[in-house]
Order: structure tokens, then sequence, then C-alpha cells
């Protein structure tokens, strides 16, 4: 490379390696920094080259959140824990809704299980911009590699509330209670991706808009809480009247949530047809919040 120089800069746009000539000198750049071509254009591989830097991210937020806490990450599992309880007081005892002959503490802690890690990627991902707005001024690197360091975070969570759920299970087991599995249990690398998806594609998407409207980041804890009891955390789809399931079956978390009751315990619903829809509806979620994401970093800044 002539000169050493390094071109960075941090509009949006990609690496590229390119060789020119000029006054019969031969000029070799590492890198070429181009604007993007097209709205859904992504340079994946230039997120793969901050593979490090993700890594650090990763571990970074890690150890914010727990640093200086008595617990540490087993408030991975109280926080669920403690839902369930009262899930259980509540809804179990109280209002006295049914769970499709499923264990209460094993319908209540799988529906808040996947509620969350939806819940946190659209929560963590709609405060990219904004958060973060001071580092972006400064030094370049994919924005994308923050909502995918929040992401991988929530993944570890859940992957230690699973484990907490599997001993709910063997525990039933042990005391004689039967459950069915299904063949679908096989999809279940699905139905995270797809919650992922969903998370990402509605926070990224918010996030593009509260760079202009601020008032909107107020709306995400509100809408959240609403969602939450338009989709079947706390209570199965079989308790909503028939006039009222196709609207909340349109809720595209709705059959993620019971295909995963329905694969592990053997109840709940599995309308393949209605859980296809959801898995289209996650691709474009994604896509439209990742074209509008990368589309609004370029001018974000002047803005914010």
């Amino acid at each position: 490379m002539s000169n050493g120089n390094k071109l960075l800069s941090s509009s949006a746009s990609r690496y590229t390696t390119n060789s020119s000539k000029a006054n019969g000198v031969d000029e070799s750049w590492d890198v070429t920094i181009n604007a993007q071509k097209s709205l859904f254009h992504f340079d994946f591989k230039e997120l793969f080259q901050y593979k490090d830097l993700i890594k650090l991210l990763i571990r970074r937020d890690f150890v914010s959140v727990y640093k200086q806490t008595i617990f540490g990450p087993l408030w991975f599992v109280f926080q669920p824990l403690m839902s369930t309880l009262i899930y259980m007081f509540v809804f179990g005892n109280i209002a006295q809704l049914g769970t499709d002959g499923i264990p209460q503490p094993l319908f209540y802690f799988s529906g808040t299980m996947l509620w969350t890690f939806f819940a946190t990627n659209l929560q963590k991902s709609s405060d990219t911009f904004v958060n973060n707005a001071g580092l972006f001024g400064k030094v370049y690197f994919p924005r994308f590699a923050l909502p995918i360091s929040y992401m991988v975070n929530a993944l570890f969570t859940l992957g230690i509330q699973f484990a907490c759920m599997m001993v709910f299970y063997v525990y039933y087991l042990a005391t004689g209670y039967h459950f069915v599995p299904t063949a679908w249990i096989l999809a279940t690398p699905l139905y995270i991706i797809q919650l992922a998806m969903l998370g990402m594609g509605f926070g990224l998407l918010t996030s593009a808009l509260t760079t202009k409207y601020h008032d909107l980041r107020n709306l995400v804890n509100f809408g959240l809480s609403i969602l939450m009891y338009a989709t079947p955390v706390v209570y199965p789809i079989s308790n909503v009247p028939e006039k009222w399931k196709l609207l909340f079956q349109i809720n595209p978390i709705t059959p993620v949530i019971e295909m995963f009751r329905f694969s592990f315990l053997g109840n709940g619903n599995h309308d393949i047809h209605i859980w296809l829809y959801s898995l289209v509806a996650s691709f474009i979620v994604f896509w439209i919040g990742l074209a509008t994401f990368t589309y609004n970093e370029k001018t974000f800044i002047d803005v914010i």
C-alpha cells in the first residue's frame, strides 16, 4: 500500500479493495469507501471483518449489566421465576385461566422466557442510534454490530432460562407427569431465529424513526406491555373467543409461542399454516427494519 493511508469515514459505506495507476506509479489501497448503492444492500462481509469488535461489545454489555450486583447472572433466572410466581397467583389462581393441561410453572415460565427474548431484542435495538450517537460520531464501524451484540447477549440469557425450564420439565417427568413431545421440537432453533428477527426488525425500524421523533422511545415500553397481553404468554390461545382468535393469531409472535409449547409439552395450538405465515412475516419485518436502519445510518448523526 503506497503512503500507508487508510481511509475512514463515519458515513454509511462499505469497504472494497482497489488498485489504480496514477502518473506511472502503482497505488494499491487496502480499502476504498464507497456509498451504498441500494436500499436493500447490506455488506455482511464487512460485518464479519469486525467480528472481534462484536465480541468486545458482547463482553462490555454483559459486564456492564451485572457489574457490582450481588447475584450477577443469577438474575437471568430470578426475573422469569418471580414473573412466573406472580402469573401463577394472579392468572392461575385468582383469574382461574386454564393452561391447556400444562403445569402452571412450565406454562408461564416458557411464555415469559420467549417473550423476554423478543422484548429485549426490540428494546435494545430501538435505542441503538440514540444511546450510541457519541460513539458513532467519533469512529467508523458497522452500526449493525451493536444490535448483533445485543441479540447474542439476549440469546445467552435465553439459554440459561431454557436450562432452568428443563429443570421443571425433568421434575414433572420424575413425579409421573406424562409429556408427549412432538417432532416439531427439532424446529426449536427456527422458533428462536423467528423471535430474534421480529425483535430486531421492529427494533431497527424504531431506532431509525427515533432519530427524528424522540418521543417514539416512550411508546416502546408502553407498546410492549399492551402487545404482551395480546400474545399468549399468560393464557393459551384456546381461551380466546372464536370471533377474536384470528385477530390474535395475526400477531406473528403468537404462533411461535404456541408451537414451542406444542413441540415440548404436546399441548397448544399447532396450526402449521398460521406458523408459516409468522415465519414469512418475520423475514419481511427483519429486512424492512434492516433496510431502514442501513439507509438511516448515513444521515442520523446530523439530525439526532
